[in-house]
C-alpha cells in the first residue's frame, strides 16, 4: 500500500512576527499573525510607511532587510530561513517596483533564460520554458529586441515572465505598476489574474491601484503602523475601514466610496461592473441629479511658460522624442499631462526646466522653476532628513528664524516631523516622495514641475498634496504635473492633456477631457456612463445621488503649528543640523597654512631642482611638512574611525592566514635567491602569489560572504582601479593605497587584503602585467590586512591623524619595503646589501610621493567613505 502523500495547504504562515531595523527602537512590524493558503490572491495595502515593503521582503530571504526578528515564518510547513538559495530562487518569485532594477541582460530572450541558466538547467528545458512564457505573455513580437528599447510596461511584463519561467510556487510583487500608465498597468494586473487563475500560483501583491487589484483578490491585508488591522475579503475590508473611519478608506475603489457616501441598504460593490449595477438599482428608487459642467477656470493673463514648436532628440541620428511641442502655461494654472510610457512626458519636463536644450523651437520663460523628478532620491544629498531640508538654505543669507519657520511649515504639510533624524534612503517610497516635495516647496517656485508626484503616496496624503497645489495656485504659482493617476487629475486639475508621440494631441477641462476617453478616464466615469454622462469623479456621482462628501483637509498655517510639539522637535533637529562641525582653533589654522606652504616649497625643491636629487634631506622635509599639516588639521576622535573593539579576537582563520604569509613568503624569497638565482623569478613570483592569495581567499570563502558584501568589495576595487587610471600622469601619486586602507578599516583584514590584491591585479591590465604584479598584490594586500587588524583592535587611536600617518608609513615602509627589494630580485643577478641599499635610496623619492599621495587621499576620502561603509555594514549586517 502506497504511503499517503502529505498535502501542504499553506504557502506562508507568520506567527507573532516582529521586526526592528538596526539602530531603531520602534518595531516596523508588530505581532503579525497571518496564514496564506496556496493558490490565493492576496493584496497588501496601507498608508505610506506602514510596513508593506518590509513585510513582503521578509518573505524572500535573499531580499530580507537586516534587523532584529522575533517570531516565525514558515514556507510550505518549513522554517523560511532554512531554505537553500536554490529553493528560494525557484520557489519564491519577487517583482520589484522599478523595472530597470531587475533587468540584468541586453536581450529579451536572454532575460527570460537568465534565471534558468543561473540555476543550471539544460538547454532543452530552458528553450521549452522560455518559449512557453513568451507565448503566455505575448512577448513573441519583441522577443529579439534590446531590453533598453522596451517601454516601462513591457519591461515590467518581461520581469514577470522571467520570474514565472522558473515556475515559482508563490509570486510576490511590491507595487509593480507604480511607474506604469493606466493601460500598461491594467494589462500587467490582468496577466497577474491569469497567473493566479490558470496556474494556481499564489500571488501576494502590494499595490496603491486598488481599483484593479481588489477585483482579483481573495483577501486583503491592511497594515497600520506595523500592525495588521484587517484580514478579510475586499468587500468586508471596505466595510471595516468605513466603520472605523480609517484614513485608508479614501484609497478604496470608487464603487465602494460612492456606496459609503450615499445612504442606501444595497450590498457594497467592489468592481466597476458591480458599481454600475448598484447605480442602476439605486436610480430605480431615487432620482439622479445630473451634475452641471463646471465653468472654465479663468487665470491671470500672465504666461509664465511658452513653448513654440519644440523639437528634441537625445543623440544625432536617433528618433525625435519631442515633435513640434507647443504649450502655454499661465500663472495660477494647474495643468496635468497624461500619456503612455515612453511618449516623451518626462523629456518635456526636462526641456521646460532647462536641463535639456531643444535643437529647434523656442522656450520662453522668466519664472523661477523647480522640478520634482520621477525618482525622488535624485534630490537627497545629506545624511538626515533635517540636514537635507536645511541644505536648500546653504546659500541663503536670510535669517535663521525664517529658515526654521519655513522648514517647520513644510514638515507639517508633508508629515516629516517624526522622520527628521532618519536617513533619506531609509524612508519608504511614499515618505521619500513627501521629503522630495518638501525640498521643492522650500524653493518657492513660480513654476512647479511635478513628474509622477503621487507615485507611492497613500490616498490621505494625495488629498494633502491637492490642497498644497491649490494653495500654490491661489498664490499665483503655475503647476505642471505629469501623472498616470487619472483619478487625481480628474479631481483637482484645471486643464488636462494627452501626450502622444512627442506632442500634446488633445487638451481641455477635466470634464470634457475624461468624458470623451475610454481608457484614459476614471472608474467613476466608466461606472456612470449612460446614467450620468457628465460625471467623472466620485464627488460627481455622490452629489448626483444626494450623498455627503467628506470634508477637504485643512492645511496647517504658520500660526497653528508654531508651538506644537512636532514643530519644537523640528526646530531642535534643525538646530542640531545647523551646528555642524566645530571650527578649528586659530593656532591650528595658522599652523595648517604654514605647513601647506612648507609642503609646496619642499616639493618644488625636491622634484624641481637637479641638486636635490643627490640628497635625501628634501624628501624628508616633504614628509615632515605633510605630517605637520595632518597634525594641524585634525586629532579629535571621530566615531567613524573610533570603531575599536579590543575584546574582539581575530578569527583563527585570519591568524592562520597572517602566519602563512609572514612565514612562507620570506622562505620562498630566500629559496629563490639562494637556489635558483635570477632564472626562476617567474616561479618565485607565482609561489608568492599563491602563498599570499590562497590563505586569505580560503579564509574569506570559509565564512560564506553574502552577495551584498561581494558587491561592496567589487565596488571598492573598481574605485581603486579608476583612481589609478585617473592619475596616470602623476607617477606614484595614486589613491589606491588610501582606498585599500579604508576597506581594511571598515570591513576587516580579510576584506582589506582582497581589495588590495585584486585592485593591483585588475589595474595592471591597464598598466601592464609582469613579474612585478604578484609583488604589488602582496604589498597592497598586506597594507589592507594590517589596517583591518590594527584599527578595529584598537592598536591605533581612532583619529584622522593616526589614520593618515599610518597610510603614509604603510606606503613608505610596507609597499616601498617590499617593492624595492622585489625590483632588485627581478632585475639583478647577484644580491648583496649594497645593491639593496642602492635600490632603497633610488626608490625613496617615489616612495615619498606615494606616501604623500596616500596621506592626502586619506585626508580627503576617509570621512565620506568610512561613513558610507559603516552605514552599509549596519544596514546589511556585514
Amino acid at each position: 500500500m502506497r504511503p499517503k502523500e502529505v498535502i501542504i495547504l499553506n504557502c506562508f504562515e507568520l506567527q507573532d512576527f516582529n521586526f526592528t531595523y538596526p539602530g531603531s527602537r520602534e518595531r516596523v512590524l508588530k505581532d503579525i499573525n497571518v496564514v496564506i493558503p496556496c493558490g490565493q490572491f492576496i493584496t497588501v495595502c496601507g498608508l505610506s510607511g506602514c510596513g508593506k515593503t518590509t513585510l513582503l521582503r521578509q518573505l524572500k530571504p535573499a531580499l530580507s532587510p537586516h534587523g532584529q526578528r522575533r517570531g516565525n515564518i514558515f514556507f510550505m510547513g518549513r522554517p523560511l530561513f532554512e531554505l537553500s538559495q536554490r529553493e528560494q530562487a525557484e520557489k519564491i518569485g519577487f517583482v520589484l517596483q522599478n523595472p530597470d532594477n531587475q533587468l540584468v541582460t541586453d536581450k529579451v530572450w536572454h532575460e527570460l533564460a537568465f534565471g534558468l541558466e543561473s540555476l543550471g538547467y539544460d538547454n532543452r528545458i530552458i528553450r521549452s520554458r522560455v518559449a512557453e512564457m513568451a507565448a503566455f505573455f505575448g512577448i513573441e513580437q519583441w522577443f529579439y529586441q534590446n531590453v533598453s528599447s522596451l517601454s516601462g510596461g513591457q519591461k515590467q511584463l518581461l520581469n514577470l515572465a522571467s520570474v514565472m519561467a522558473m515556475q515559482p510556487d508563490v509570486l510576490i510583487l511590491d507595487e509593480p505598476t507604480a511607474q506604469l500608465d493606466p493601460i500598461a498597468a491594467g494589462e500587467f494586473l490582468t496577466a497577474l489574474g491569469r497567473i493566479n487563475r490558470e496556474l494556481a500560483t499564489t500571488v501576494i501583491l502590494s499595490e496603491h491601484r486598488l481599483e484593479e487589484a481588489f477585483p482579483l483578490s481573495h483577501r486583503v491585508l491592511v497594515l497600520d503602523q506595523g500592525k495588521l488591522i484587517s484580514d478579510n475579503s475586499p468587500a468586508a475590508t471596505g466595510e471595516i475601514l468605513r466603520s472605523h473611519q480609517h484614513a485608508m478608506f479614501a484609497a478604496m475603489p470608487a464603487p465602494m466610496r460612492i456606496w459609503a457616501a450615499v445612504p442606501n441598504h444595497l450590498p457594497c460593490p467592489v468592481t466597476v461592473r458591480e458599481g454600475r449595477d448598484w447605480l442602476k438599482d439605486f436610480s430605480v428608487s431615487h432620482e439622479l441629479k445630473q451634475p452641471e459642467s463646471p465653468e472654465q477656470t479663468t487665470h491671470r493673463n500672465n504666461t509664465v511658460l511658452r513653448l513654440k514648436d519644440v523639437w528634441f532628440r537625445y543623440e544625432q541620428g536617433e528618433n525625435d522624442v519631442l515633435k513640434g511641442l507647443s504649450l502655454d502655461i499661465n500663472a495660477g494654472e494647474f495643468l496635468a499631462i497624461m500619456g503612455g510610457n515612453g511618449a516623451g512626458k518626462s523629456t518635456a519636463l526636462a526641456v521646460i526646466a532647462g536641463a535639456l536644450k531643444p535643437y529647434r523651437g523656442k522656450r520662453e520663460t522668466s519664472a523661477r522653476i523647480a522640478l520634482l523628478t520621477q525618482d525622488p532620491r535624485n534630490l537627497f544629498v545629506k545624511k538626515t532628513v533635517a540636514e537635507d531640508l536645511r541644505e536648500i538654505f546653504d546659500q541663503d543669507k536670510g535669517s535663521r528664524e525664517n529658515m526654521e519657520r519655513r522648514i517647520s511649515h513644510v514638515c507639517t504639510l508633508c508629515g516629516l516631523h517624526k522622520l527628521l533624524e532618519r536617513h533619506p534612503y531609509d524612508l519608504s517610497g511614499g515618505e521619500q516622495q513627501r521629503l522630495a516635495l518638501a525640498k521643492v516647496l522650500l524653493t518657492q517656485p513660480e513654476l512647479l514641475l511635478l513628474d509622477e508626484p503621487t507615485k507611492g503616496l497613500d490616498a490621505e496624503f494625495k488629498q494633502v498634496l491637492a490642497a498644497v497645489i491649490k494653495q500654490l495656485t491661489r498664490q499665483g504659482t503655475a503647476v505642471l504635473m505629469v501623472s498616470h493617476d487619472t483619478e487625481f487629475c480628474a479631481e483637482y486639475a484645471d486643464r488636462c492633456g494627452l501626450f502622444f508621440d512627442g506632442n500634446i494631441v488633445s487638451s481641455g477641462t477635466p470634464h470634457s477631457f475624461f468624458a470623451g476617453n475610454s481608457f484614459y478616464t476614471t472608474a467613476a466615469n466608466r461606472l456612470s456612463r449612460g446614467l450620468l454622462p457628465e460625471a467623472i469623479t466620485v464627488s460627481d456621482v455622490v452629489t448626483a445621488c444626494g450623498g455627503q462628501l467628506p470634508s477637504a483637509p485643512v492645511l496647517p498655517g504658520d500660526n497653528n503649528d508654531a508651538a506644537s510639539p512636532d514643530s519644537a522637535a523640528a526646530v531642535a533637529a534643525l538646530s542640531h543640523a545647523a551646528a555642524g562641525k566645530p571650527r578649528l582653533p586659530l593656532w591650528r589654522r595658522v599652523t595648517a597654512v604654514f605647513a601647506g606652504c612648507a609642503v609646496v616649497a619642499a616639493m618644488i625643491y625636491a622634484f624641481g631642482t637637479d641638486s636635490a636629487g643627490s640628497s635625501i634631506v628634501p624628501y624628508l622635509a616633504v614628509l615632515a611638512a605633510l605630517l605637520l599639516l595632518a597634525f594641524s588639521l585634525g586629532g579629535r576622535r571621530n566615531p567613524v574611525y573610533d570603531m575599536a573593539n579590543p575584546d574582539h579576537k581575530l578569527p583563527l582563520r585570519t591568524r592562520i592566514s597572517l602566519a602563512a604569509v609572514l612565514l612562507a613568503v620570506p622562505a620562498t624569497i630566500w629559496l629563490g635567491v639562494t637556489c635558483w638565482g635570477d632564472r626562476r623569478y617567474y616561479l618565485v613570483s607565482l609561489l608568492i602569489l599563491l602563498e599570499t592569495m590562497l590563505p586569505f581567499f580560503i579564509s574569506f570563502e570559509g565564512r560564506k560572504p553574502q552577495a551584498r558584501e561581494l558587491v561592496v568589495l567589487a565596488v571598492l576595487c573598481g574605485i581603486g582601479v579608476v583612481g589609478r587610471a585617473a592619475f596616470f600622469m602623476l607617477p606614484q601619486f595614486k589613491p589606491m593605497t588610501a582606498i585599500v586602507i579604508i576597506a581594511g578599516v571598515a570591513l576587516g583584514g580579510e576584506s582589506g587584503f582582497l581589495v588590495g590584491a585584486m585592485t593591483m591585479l585588475v589595474s595592471n591590465i591597464l598598466f601592464s602585467q609582469g613579474p612585478w604584479t604578484p609583488w604589488q598584490m602582496m604589498a597592497m594586500g598586506l597594507i589592507g590586512c594590517l589596517a583591518g587588524v590594527l584599527f578595529p583592535k584598537g592598536c591605533l587611536p581612532g583619529t584622522r591623524v593616526s589614520l593618515t600617518v599610518f597610510g603614509g608609513l604603510a606606503a613608505l615602509l610596507i609597499y616601498g619595503g617590499i617593492m624595492n627589494p622585489a625590483s632588485a630580485i627581478m632585475w639583478q643577478g647577484d644580491l648583496n646589501w649594497q645593491i639593496l641599499l642602492t635600490y632603497y635610496i633610488s626608490g625613496l623619492p617615489f616612495d615619498l610621493i606615494h606616501a604623500a599621495a596616500t596621506m592626502i587621499f586619506l585626508w580627503l576620502l576617509a570621512d565620506p567613505l568610512l561613513e558610507k561603509l559603516e552605514r552599509i555594514k549596519t544596514k546589511y549586517g556585514f
